[in-house]
């Protein structure tokens, strides 16, 4: 009898095994697309400009949003990530980088960067990142953002943006194609501010 269930204890070890193994060798869950907004190209555009050097930090961004994933919001208090596609990088890292680019995109500014470039800093620009989710099938972006004298430590001011663009379909690229759209306005908006301030 003992016997016997030594055996069948040794078949359930072995089973374990074989089926952690076949986890980490081929259980893996399914790939993802993998997609990034763009950083807008027409805000050359955009008049006025500055002479002064500007630090975009890390944005500030709940747990849920500072992921790789892309946050459907369910109701008024459930979120799911859409399945099958991730960002190329984290949220918050994606909006900085992007964000630097449509900066730098208009030609009108001393130089933009990002913490450890190594420029002398006039102003910083503080973002919080509050919404960046995908709502009745439209894509929305909310991010306050506070405008800092480098060498004083002055807040000059604080404003809270907002866009949205409507996906043309229910899946990936539908809704990434939505947030390049309410992205590039978002940035339209925050660029017009920064020059209308320094």
């Amino acid at each position: 009898m003992r016997l016997n269930v030594k055996i069948a204890l040794l078949a359930v070890v072995a089973a374990a095994h074989v089926l952690s193994s076949c986890a980490l060798l081929g259980g893996r869950s399914a790939s993802r697309d993998t997609f990034e907004i763009s950083a807008p190209t027409g805000v050359g555009s955009i008049r006025g400009g500055t002479g002064a050097q500007l630090l975009i930090k890390l944005p500030n961004a709940l747990k849920a949003i500072d992921s790789d994933r892309i946050v459907v919001k369910n109701g008024d208090f459930g979120i799911s990530y859409l399945e099958g596609v991730q960002w190329s990088d984290t949220v918050p890292r994606m909006v900085q980088a992007k964000l630097v680019e449509a900066f730098e995109n208009t030609g009108s500014t001393g130089a933009t960067a990002k913490p450890g470039d190594g420029l002398v800093i006039d102003y910083q620009l503080i973002p919080d990142l509050r919404r960046f989710e995908i709502v009745d099938g439209t894509a929305a972006i909310e991010m306050s953002i506070k405008l800092l004298a480098d060498r004083s430590g002055r807040v000059l001011d604080a404003q809270i943006f907002t866009a949205r663009a409507a996906a043309s379909g229910d899946d990936g690229t539908a809704y990434v194609a939505a947030f390049d759209e309410a992205f590039a306005e978002l940035s339209h908006q925050i660029i017009r501010w920064v020059f209308s301030a320094v």
